[in-house]
């Protein structure tokens, strides 16, 4: 009998088991909720995002790697995941961008906001997603189990690509790139130097 379930077949043994922090609309703690299972159900979760520019005011953009058991080989922004029961968010951002890309930068809260899509593989993202901003210029060493490779777009590369070829990017960017858009002048006063 063939698995059509691709949900079942792909989910990485690590993440079993593994819980995330459920929330409400206001982002104020709810309990916790397996993290298969938020992505089943469309269960609502607290999450980061952090974007990172270089000097030039490149976005810092990552292919997901092929193993991933959503949106792999799609792009999206350095990094993301999920804050640990117990864990505040700023922590679990500092603590993705160097378990994705080995790197450690300071990072500066950008906005908090909600966004629900769907990704691959039937699942849903529905989350209280926590943005952050980071600026460096040097070396990255992504994990290949996340990242199958890394790139720098100038922002009006990203918007034509988005229009024209919007399957390239996991679901989530969009949401993610209006966000920084929305607060680029505050993210400004954050930057060292003239960038973005």
């Amino acid at each position: 009998m063939v698995n059509n379930d691709m949900t079942e077949r792909a989910f990485p043994p690590e993440q079993v088991g593994e819980m995330l922090i459920k929330v409400d609309r206001f982002g104020r703690e709810d309990g916790t909720v397996d993290k298969r299972k938020a992505h089943e159900k469309g269960v609502l979760h607290r999450a980061i995002s952090v974007c990172i520019f270089d000097a030039k005011g490149r976005w810092l953009l990552q292919k997901r790697s092929p193993k991933k058991y959503h949106s792999a080989g799609l792009l999206a922004n350095a990094c993301c995941g999920h804050p640990r029961p117990n864990e505040d968010t700023p922590a679990a951002a500092q603590r993705r961008v160097h378990e994705e890309l080995g790197i450690s930068c300071p990072l500066h809260f950008c906005s908090s906001f909600v966004y629900k899509t769907k990704v691959t593989d039937g699942l849903t993202e529905y989350e209280f997603d926590h943005l952050y901003v980071g600026f460096y210029n040097e070396d990255v060493h992504p994990d290949p189990k996340e990242v199958e490779s890394i790139l720098f777009l100038e922002e009006k590369e990203i918007e034509t690509q988005l229009k024209n070829s919007p399957h390239l990017f996991a679901a989530w960017f969009p949401f993610v790139f209006r966000e920084v858009m929305l607060h680029k002048n505050n993210l400004l006063k954050a930057a060292p130097g003239k960038i973005i």
